[in-house]
């Protein structure tokens, strides 16, 4: 087990952890102490408890504010270009047939007040 020593807040403590794991938790420190000026401030020295107290909550709402944003999703990437859509080939008459059934439908609907 490694021991780590570090201030924050103008407190000393010391904290054991898992060997190779002493960055990490330095980093972790780092974090704490950014916030230890403010948390020192709003305690007005009344007790090292409270400013660690501060420093937690600071924090706390960090993550809750992290929580209730949610992170923009990496932008996804350019879909391929599709491939011309080839249109099949219809006979002139069935094209001719299927005009005269549409022009009859659309005359229908006329007649009964359906198209403005």
């Amino acid at each position: 087990m490694a021991q780590v020593s570090f201030t924050i807040a103008n407190r000393s403590h010391s904290v054991a952890c898992r060997d190779g794991e002493e960055p990490h938790l330095l980093a972790l420190v780092e974090r704490l102490q950014r916030h230890a000026p403010a948390a020192m401030r709003a305690s007005a020295g009344t007790s090292a408890e409270r400013t660690l107290l501060l420093i937690a909550l600071m924090l706390a709402d960090e993550l809750d504010e992290r929580d209730r944003t949610p992170a923009t999703p990496p932008a996804a990437p350019a879909p391929e270009p599709a491939a011309p859509v080839q249109e099949p080939e219809l006979p002139q008459d069935l094209l001719d047939e299927i005009a005269e059934r549409l022009e009859a439908v659309a005359a229908a609907l006329e007649d009964h007040g359906h198209v403005a």
